[in-house]
């Protein structure tokens, strides 16, 4: 599956536009992993525990957004995109979407 966040793919002919495609995920926070992050934002730094976490869901927005592209018969996906909205106050979501198309 090619994955491009343009509006084409160099070299390569869109033969028909499928339309959106998605994938979704909705990650709480770890009371463990709060700790640990409260103790490093006294400090400073980077909370590697929820660079990770958000990395982790990102991919898995991603994998599901791919396996809707395929359902819908798809090769590619132009225009993809990230956007994350909070659901509550210790989760959120990360969604990804973009255009399935079909390639010559």
């Amino acid at each position: 599956m090619i994955i491009v966040t343009s509006h084409e793919i160099a070299g390569r002919n869109i033969s028909r536009t499928i339309g959106l495609v998605k994938g979704s995920t909705i990650r709480a926070r770890h009371i463990g992993k709060d700790i640990m992050a409260g103790l490093r934002g006294m400090v400073g730094g980077e909370i590697t525990e929820y660079t990770k976490m958000m990395a982790e869901a990102r991919e898995q927005a991603l994998q599901r957004m791919v396996e809707d592209a395929e359902s819908k018969g798809a090769d590619a996906v132009i225009c993809m995109r990230f956007d994350t909205a909070m659901v509550m106050q210790s989760a959120a979501e990360i969604i990804a979407y973009g255009t399935g198309v079909v390639l010559e």
